[in-house]
């Protein structure tokens, strides 16, 4: 049956496709041989993907989160795949914008593929996304069985270039297109479709393939054009087909476009986009001083989670929960070096990642992309204070799938309230009223919600107020100068007035709250 193209759906997709490509990006380089055997092809598709998957907003509109998704592709298109990859994904929005189903947008990525490579092969991405769009056409859009048509292209395409015949290989781009379809089969079944991995059945003829490089140009030119026209864009086209190679010229459909060939003089491909239009973000990469492939990272354990803990008692419960920890001190802010640094120092293949703070998450998405380029998978859960962060401890199963126990730690993380205690330094118009200094100010997600005259009353108003939804579990945090006879009041009048919830105070540490309190 047909998937209906909503925006959650295309979300899950996109993150999916990065992940899939991911997984399979060592694969994909390793038997990329056409149109250049530069090795190369998963990581172009992975960065391409992960481009536009940054760039999806925060909205329901399918429309609007397809057009980003297809945007933010072509902007961060790398290589020859990667600027292909970009075209299904236009294909995706043009077809989502005008409310037409999966047939129509593979229908649309096959089109716009094929008219933007100057001489189109067969036995190449465009064979495969034409194969899935037929398929989905004749056998009714199924994402299961597009993608089982996706991968029945894939093995076709080793008799179908004489390049992939001779190394014994099939296209690494037609099965990047392969694996993103099954992201779309991961994302509306919730599984990820079993696969055989590719073996290269002559591992001397790839490598011979591989060390020829191209036998007639050296390099490799991109570059984003905008400010042209489509007569100006079909002059360019034909003037880098005179000048190259794997000639690539695509649209976003907005006015800006990404422009790719192989050739070996550099200076004119660069001034036949100058003619056309306003070229920027060029690149230049020569085929015969590429630098080495990075050395990917050993490990000496599978997973680990880390968590940024911000007093002594916090860190010690998170490492006691089996977490490792980066400690901090009052008044210091994390930096990207510190954090990469600690990710490193897990030793771990997969990191899950807890800042702990809303205001570091951006910081943790950046350090997780680099981390995850140098080849350690590492994601951000999305825990913004203690309390969630203790809380997705207490889930994390070893046992359990990687992906499958993030997603657990992440609902016990967003199943948590948290709430906290600071005492006024001076007066202040609140949203509540006005507090005079040394008053109590109950915080509960980062908003004044109360105004208490001590510590003990406003934990006790903030607790009740809290538990108001309902809760099952009360963690109460005492900070570094808070008196034993907070918690253990609060956990006395929680026992009496809230029997049916469990109550635990540990001594937290921290500086900035003399109580914290998680409900979940």
């Amino acid at each position: 049956m047909p998937p209906t193209l909503d925006a959650a759906l295309l979300r899950r997709w996109a993150a999916a496709a990065v992940a899939g490509l991911e997984r399979h990006r060592g694969e994909l380089d390793a038997i990329n041989v056409f149109p250049v055997a530069d090795a190369d092809t998963g990581t172009n598709m992975l960065l391409t993907m992960r481009a536009g998957a940054d760039a999806l907003p925060e909205t329901e509109d399918p429309a609007e989160t397809a057009a980003a998704l297809a945007k933010g592709a072509l902007r961060g298109a790398r290589g020859n795949s990667g600027t292909i990859l970009s075209q299904l994904l236009r294909g995706l929005a043009e077809a989502v914008g005008a409310g037409e189903d999966l047939t129509g947008a593979l229908r649309r990525a096959a089109e716009l593929a094929t008219a933007a490579v100057a001489e189109p092969r067969e036995g190449t991405m465009l064979t495969v996304i034409a194969a899935a769009a037929e398929a989905c056409a004749e056998l009714g859009g199924d994402p299961a069985v597009v993608a089982d048509a996706a991968h029945a292209a894939v093995a076709r395409t080793t008799g179908q270039l004489a390049e992939l015949s001779r190394a014994g290989v099939v296209d690494a781009g037609g099965l990047g297109v392969a694996v993103v379809l099954d992201a779309l089969v991961e994302a509306c079944a919730g599984r990820v479709p079993e696969r055989s991995r590719v073996v290269v059945r002559d591992r001397a003829a790839l490598t011979a393939t591989r060390e020829s490089g191209d036998e007639q140009y050296d390099s490799e030119v991109m570059y984003l054009l905008d400010r042209t026209s489509d007569d100006a864009v079909s002059g360019l086209r034909a003037r880098l087909t005179s000048l190259g190679d794997s000639v690539v010229v695509v649209g976003d459909g907005s006015g800006t476009w990404n422009v790719h060939v192989h050739c070996t003089d550099v200076g004119a491909a660069i001034e036949a986009g100058i003619e056309a239009g306003r070229p920027h973000r060029i690149t230049v990469m020569r085929f015969d001083d590429r630098p080495p492939e990075p050395a990917r990272p050993s490990f000496r354990r599978p997973r680990a989670v880390l968590m940024i803990a911000s007093g002594a008692g916090v860190a010690q419960l998170a490492r006691g929960a089996g977490a490792d920890v980066l400690e901090t001190r009052p008044g210091h802010t994390v930096s990207g070096r510190e954090l990469a640094d600690a990710v490193e120092a897990t030793g771990a293949a997969h990191v899950a990642l807890m800042t702990c703070d809303a205001g570091l998450l951006d910081l943790a998405a950046r350090v997780a992309g680099a981390a995850r380029d140098e080849g350690r998978e590492t994601v951000v859960v999305p825990a913004t204070s203690v309390p969630q962060g203790l809380a997705a401890l207490a889930v994390h199963d070893l046992s359990r799938n990687a992906a499958d126990d993030v997603v657990a730690m992440a609902e016990a993380a967003a199943g948590t309230r948290t709430g906290g205690l600071v005492v006024a330094e001076a007066e202040a118009l609140t949203w509540v009223g006005r507090c005079a200094p040394g008053e109590v100010l109950g915080m509960s997600e980062g908003e004044v919600v109360l105004i208490a005259p001590d510590l003990t009353v406003g934990a006790l108003w903030l607790a009740h107020r809290m538990l108001t939804p309902g809760g099952e579990l009360v963690t109460a945090l005492l900070g570094a100068d808070a008196p034993e006879e907070l918690g253990s009041g609060l956990a006395e009048d929680l026992r009496r007035t809230h029997p049916e919830v469990d109550v635990v105070v540990y001594r937290g540490g921290q500086v900035d709250f003399p109580l914290v309190l998680g409900v979940e």
